[in-house]
């Protein structure tokens, strides 16, 4: 209790401290002033502010900005006079840059000249120059700089020497030392350099942006002002005190630090902290902004001569439809079995499967967008991804041999993309199945893992709705409300805070549960923390928080946002009384289940992990211990192993270690792994390997050997028909020697009867050809028919066997 009233002290003192800054201004009473009287401050460093007041007939109203802030009232002032008057204006002192201000003068100096700079603007002005003993008086004529030679030193010393002729028509040279004076004459020349000079030297000046409204009306009214400004970010800082009494819950006290750097004070204003983010950008609306225009000459005679001119061409232009090809299927080397697909960066992906569970290969996926038209294949898992998609409506049409085409309309996607995994229905394919949108899931932006082609969302801590109960605690200094996806808290006492000031100002204050352990992760040294439940009913900003127990100072740290009945670690100090060791042990098990459906024969095996954690406690009290061990992907946990909670990474253990004892706890975990092989793959090698290992019954091992004496006979057939047509191309080019032979014979002797030789060889060769064609068709239709029954065999068979393991393995 001695603590709570220190820091009620603290923020009294703090409220009292303001007041007099505040009654002290006497422009809260000045007429045609509207006083701040609502403020809301969100997190991305922006402030709402709203000024209401009374305003009398035609009566102007003024506000001062500084000129950061006027560029956000520009693009954001809002003006209602809320009787029955009107506003007929809003004027406010522009100030142009200094550069474009001093173009409008007749000495071209810039914002830093030197002295050199200054007379050679001067250049014809009427000047006195006073140089030791010598003196004149004449117009400037030259400013040069020149090099001579120091005689002491023999070095090149640079001088500036200024030239005027006099007003006799002299011709003067003086050397521009220290000593040397240059007095301007000529009173205008005085008068424009004296307004130089306070051109420049309002730069200078206090920045102050007066905004004046302007009112016609009669008798008395209210009037509101609104406008979001720039403003510094409102920071959040935590109390949490442990009692010494165990049963009672610990106190949650969180501050606000709020700064006031609009220029104004607040007096009893409302305010509301956002912890939210709405859009909001800068845009220099307040500089006066000047269009470049191009310079044109005079006209002049111009001198034709003749020229030619180019042709118009049209330009013809081409889209492209782009396809991103999904990942190949890799190997397990030892098995030589396709192994699971892995895939990312998908913007439409899923599984298809059929009515049994069966997922189905070589499926054609079709998805219309805005951008065009994509298309994928599903590989051996069924899997399938789509890249190069735009948010927006989709169609996504889903096509394979044996079923009804399956398609979804007007699917809404974001820009995280989609997953669609439909069961498509056997049947013609001339009959469509259409789902509803709701088939879509729109994918989280969370982090997801796939295993063997299978999207699973990563576990993580859901957020439970907002509640709007009265928080219990001794003062209610702050209502919290969800604002959709923000969070605000309404101060519900006035705020007072005087300008250019800050203060701390209390938001919430309620018990909460929380349960003291240790975590221990392997990457990091055992922690003391807090596993707290916020009960407050409100939304806990992130930010530090400070630990108070014993009453004395215990750690700090920092949090997270945590919801209402979220659960959340908070440590605060490390732990030296807590020693942790840990085991490793894994082994992996041989092909456990063999499923074949289909066509495509799929294999599952697993490994297995035991870790054991080895914690003793060199404390006097009993520590709670918290193991955070690592959520792998692909891996599960043993049957009857539940986790306290789990995270999107990380499975987190509670365990209880005596005074000075030591804990043992295990961890068991298993990882499924899928390997596919489609059975037109099998060859003898394979077969031989199944039965070594003994996951074929005698029943498929049958099958298995039919599968490869069909696929002998297709491969037999297969070396018919290439011999045959090895023996044609042989033919071919034995004629083509003949006709070139035949050619060569024209005009001599042997002509005739040779002639008549390659004639009759050819006709035998004519009539090979034919029989040789006639035996390719027949033995293509063999090999044809030999093929739709390899694939009958195939289909029909469906095996679903869970394996134990080899005897001696």
């Amino acid at each position: 209790m001695r603590i709570l009233v220190l820091l009620f002290a603290v923020s009294l003192t703090l409220s009292a401290q303001t007041k007099p800054a505040v009654d002290a201004n006497p422009s809260e009473l000045a007429p045609g002033h509207l006083p701040v009287k609502r403020v809301v401050l969100y997190k991305n460093g922006v402030g709402y502010f709203e000024h209401t007041g009374r305003v009398r007939g035609s009566e102007e109203v003024n506000i001062d900005f500084t000129t950061s802030q006027l560029d956000d009232v520009l693009k954001s002032l809002t003006v209602v006079d809320l009787g029955e008057g009107r506003v007929t204006g809003v004027r406010y002192n522009s100030i142009a840059p200094l550069d474009q201000r001093l173009r409008g003068l007749r000495l071209p100096l810039g914002e830093k000249p030197t002295r050199e700079e200054l007379l050679n603007a001067l250049l014809g002005a009427r000047v006195e120059v006073r140089s030791g003993s010598a003196s004149a008086t004449g117009k400037i004529l030259s400013v040069e700089a020149v090099k001579h030679q120091n005689e002491r030193t023999d070095d090149s010393v640079d001088t500036n020497i200024l030239s005027i002729v006099t007003d006799a028509g002299e011709l003067r040279t003086f050397e521009l030392t220290p000593a040397t004076s240059v007095r301007i004459v000529e009173h205008d020349l005085n008068q424009e350099l004296n307004r130089y000079f306070a051109m420049v030297g309002s730069s200078r000046a206090k920045d102050v942006r007066r905004m004046t409204i302007a009112t016609a009306g009669t008798g008395e009214r209210d009037m509101l002002v609104s406008y979001v400004s720039e403003v510094p970010v409102w920071k959040t800082t935590y109390r949490i005190v442990i009692p010494s009494d165990p049963k009672r819950q610990p106190l949650l006290q969180g501050w606000a630090v709020v700064d006031n750097t609009i220029g104004e004070d607040w007096k009893d204003v409302k305010l509301s902290l956002v912890a939210g983010a709405p859009q909001s950008f800068i845009q220099q609306i307040s500089t006066p902004l000047y269009a470049r225009r191009p310079v044109v000459a005079l006209p002049e005679t111009a001198q034709l001569s003749p020229q030619t001119h180019e042709a118009a061409m049209d330009e013809a232009t081409k889209d492209a439809l782009s396809q991103v090809p999904g990942a190949g299927l890799t190997q397990w080397e030892e098995m030589g079995l396709a192994s699971k697909t892995q895939r990312s960066n998908c913007k439409v992906g899923g599984r298809i499967t059929d009515a049994t569970g069966a997922v189905i290969a070589n499926a054609n996926v079709t998805v219309m967008a805005r951008n065009g038209t994509s298309r994928a294949t599903t590989d051996a898992t069924g899997s399938y991804c789509v890249n190069g998609v735009d948010a927006g409506s989709l169609t996504i049409r889903v096509e394979a041999n044996g079923f009804k085409p399956t398609e979804v309309r007007g699917a809404r996607v974001g820009s995280a993309g989609v997953t669609f995994s439909p069961t498509l229905q056997v049947g013609n394919v001339s009959e469509t199945v259409e789902v509803s949108s709701g088939a879509v899931t729109v994918n989280e932006p969370v982090e997801a893992r796939n295993i063997a082609g299978l999207v699973q969302l990563a576990p993580g801590v859901a957020s439970p709705e907002a509640r709007n109960t009265a928080m219990e605690q001794q003062f209610q200094s702050a209502a919290g409300r969800e604002i959709g996806e923000l969070f605000s808290y309404d101060i519900k006492q006035p705020i007072t805070i005087g300008k250019d000031q800050s203060a701390l100002v209390p938001i919430v204050q309620s018990r909460v549960d929380a349960e003291k352990v240790t975590i221990w992760n392997a990457n990091d040294i055992p922690r003391r923390a807090l596993w707290l439940k916020n009960i407050s009913g409100s939304t806990l900003d992130s930010g530090s928080f400070s630990i108070v127990e014993g009453d004395s100072f215990a750690g700090e740290g920092l949090m997270d946002p945590i919801k209402p009945n979220e659960r959340r670690l908070l440590s605060y100090a490390a732990d030296q009384s807590i020693r942790v060791k840990t085991v490793d042990e894994a082994k992996d098990e041989p092909v456990t289940r063999l499923r074949i459906l289909r066509g495509m024969m799929t294999l599952t095996r697993q490994s297995e992990a035991k870790r054991v954690y080895e914690i003793h406690n060199a404390d006097t009290e009993v520590r709670h211990v918290v193991i955070e061990h690592p959520a792998r992907d692909g891996w599960k946990l043993a049957a009857g192993l539940k986790p306290e909670e789990t995270t999107a990474s990380l499975h987190r253990f509670l365990v209880d270690v005596k005074p000075g004892d030591n804990a043992k706890f295990e961890v068991d975990e298993v990882h499924p792994e899928l390997a596919t092989v489609y059975l037109t793959n099998l060859s003898n090698d394979l077969v031989l390997y199944y039965e070594q290992q003994k996951m074929l019954r005698p029943e498929l091992d049958k099958a298995f050997r039919s599968i490869l004496d069909q696929k002998n006979q297709i491969g037999d057939y297969d070396t018919e028909i290439n011999n045959r047509q090895q023996e044609m191309n042989n033919i071919s080019n034995d004629q083509a020697r003949v006709r070139e032979n035949m050619k060569a014979l024209k005009g001599s002797a042997e002509e005739k009867a040779l002639v008549q030789r390659y004639a009759t060889e050819m006709n035998s060769q004519e009539d090979r050809l034919g029989t040789l064609r006639a035996e390719i068709v027949t033995l293509k239709d063999k090999r044809d028919l030999a093929s739709r029954q390899l694939d009958k065999m195939m289909m029909e068979i469906d095996v679903d066997d869970s394996l134990s393991a080899p005897s001696g393995m």
